[in-house]
C-alpha cells in the first residue's frame, strides 16, 4: 500500500429496523401470534448507517471524522477497528491498529490495571519485553499508579479512560483510532491527550483517526477531515474546509424565537438570537472574541431606557456557568437604540472546551417581559 495507511472502497453498513408498537398490550399480543404463525412479529425496514464510502488516508495523517449525531461516525470507527463487519465493500490498513471507542474497551474488569496493560499489548502483537520497556511511561502518563494492582472493575470512568488512552497511545500502534470517549476525562487530561496525539502523528509518523464534537480540539489536532452526512461522505478535504462545511450544515448560530412559549407580560419579545465569531472563524472556540446579538420587538420605544437584558450561559448538564447582564456588565453590551437590537461582545471567550447553551431574558424594572 506504499504510503497509504487506510484504504476504504465501497464500504457500507446496513441494519434492519423493526416497527413494532411498544406500550400497547393489544399490539404486543398480536405481534406474538404473528411470530408464532408467520415467524414475523412486525414490519422491518432497511437502514443504511454507512453507504458507498471511498477514501484513503496516508501514513502520519491526523484525520477528524466529523458529522452530526447519527451521521455514521462511530459505526465507521467500529468497522475499521474490526468490531463490526461491513455489509458491503471492504477496507484495508497497513500496520497495527489500537482503538479507544468506549470507556473500558479492551479491558478485562476482573484483571488489575497492571495485568490489563500486558493483555492489551499482547493483543496488539507485542512481546513481553516490548511492553515492559513502555510500562513505566504508560503508568506515569495515566496517573493511576496507586491503583495499578486494583481490579479495573473498581475504577471510575475517568480512571478507565486515563489508563486506556495511555495504553493505546504508548504501545506504538501504527494507527490510533479515538472516539468521543475522551470527553469523559477532565480538562487537564484532555489537553494532555491532544498533546500526545499531536506527538505520535507529527513526530512519530503514526496515523490518527479522531472523532469529537469539540471542533476546537479537532482543529488543533487534525490536518485533514472527513465530513459524514446521512452515512455518506459529504467532503474529504483539509480540516479548515471541512469545518466550514460542517458549520454550513449546522447553521444553528441564528435561532428564530418567534413561535415559542413565553413566561413574561408581553411588553417585549425576543425574536431572534445570533452568535458570531469576531475572530473570523465559523467555529466558536475558547479565546475567540464572540458577539451575541438579540433582536427584540418592543411595544414602546420609550421603554428602551428601562430595559434590562440578561444572557444565561449553562453547560450541557444544565449547570449555570454565568449570567451576562446589561445593567451589571454594561461594558459588554452596546447601548440600546431604536434598531431594537442588543449586542453583547465577549472578548477572549473564557470557557473551557465543551457544549454550552444561551438563555436570553428581558426585563422592565425587574419584571420579566418575555
Amino acid at each position: 500500500m506504499g504510503d497509504i495507511a487506510i484504504r476504504v472502497e465501497n464500504l457500507g453498513k446496513k441494519y434492519q429496523i423493526g416497527h413494532n408498537k411498544s406500550g400497547d398490550l393489544r399490539a404486543s399480543v398480536a405481534s406474538k401470534f404473528k411470530k408464532l404463525l408467520k415467524g414475523d412479529g412486525g414490519s422491518k425496514e432497511d437502514f443504511w448507517a454507512l453507504k458507498d464510502l471511498n477514501f484513503e488516508i496516508k501514513k502520519g495523517e491526523a484525520v477528524g471524522i466529523i458529522g452530526r449525531n447519527g451521521a455514521g461516525k462511530s459505526t465507521l470507527l467500529k468497522i475499521l477497528s474490526r468490531i463490526t463487519e461491513p455489509s458491503t465493500g471492504y477496507f484495508d490498513y497497513n500496520g497495527r491498529v489500537s482503538s479507544l471507542l468506549e470507556v473500558g474497551t479492551g479491558f478485562h474488569p476482573e484483571l488489575s490495571g497492571r495485568e490489563n496493560i500486558f493483555l492489551n499489548g499482547t493483543i496488539l502483537g507485542m512481546r513481553r519485553a516490548e511492553i515492559k520497556s513502555k510500562f513505566d511511561e504508560i503508568v506515569a502518563f495515566s496517573g493511576v499508579e496507586k491503583f495499578l494492582d486494583t481490579p479495573v472493575k473498581h475504577y471510575s470512568s475517568g480512571m478507565k479512560v486515563r489508563l486506556a488512552f495511555s495504553v493505546a497511545a504508548h504501545l506504538e500502534p501504527e494507527i490510533l483510532i479515538v472516539d468521543e470517549v475522551l470527553a469523559v476525562g477532565d480538562a487537564e487530561f484532555q489537553k494532555k491527550c491532544l498533546g500526545k496525539m499531536n506527538e505520535v502523528s507529527r513526530n512519530e509518523g503514526r496515523t490518527v483517526l479522531f472523532v469529537r464534537h469539540n471542533m476546537g480540539a479537532v482543529k488543533q489536532l487534525c490536518q485533514n477531515g472527513i465530513l459524514l452526512r446521512n452515512g455518506e461522505i459529504a467532503n474529504h478535504n483539509a480540516i479548515e474546509f471541512i469545518l466550514d462545511d460542517y458549520m454550513e450544515l449546522n447553521k444553528g448560530q441564528t435561532i428564530d424565537l418567534e413561535n415559542i412559549d413565553r413566561a413574561g407580560d408581553g411588553k417585549c419579545r425576543i425574536k431572534k438570537l445570533e452568535l458570531n465569531n469576531l475572530s473570523g472563524n465559523n467555529i466558536v472556540c475558547t479565546g475567540d472574541d464572540v458577539e451575541i446579538v438579540i433582536s427584540l420587538e418592543i411595544n414602546s420605544e420609550d421603554q428602551l431606557k428601562e430595559l434590562n437584558v440578561g444572557i444565561g450561559i449553562t453547560d450541557q448538564n444544565g449547570n449555570l456557568i454565568t449570567i451576562l447582564n446589561s445593567k451589571m456588565a454594561n461594558k459588554l453590551f452596546d447601548s440600546l437604540n431604536n434598531t431594537k437590537t442588543v449586542k453583547c461582545i465577549v472578548p477572549n471567550l473564557p470557557l473551557m472546551s465543551g457544549t454550552y447553551y444561551l438563555n436570553p431574558t428581558v426585563q422592565f424594572n425587574n419584571k420579566l417581559a418575555d
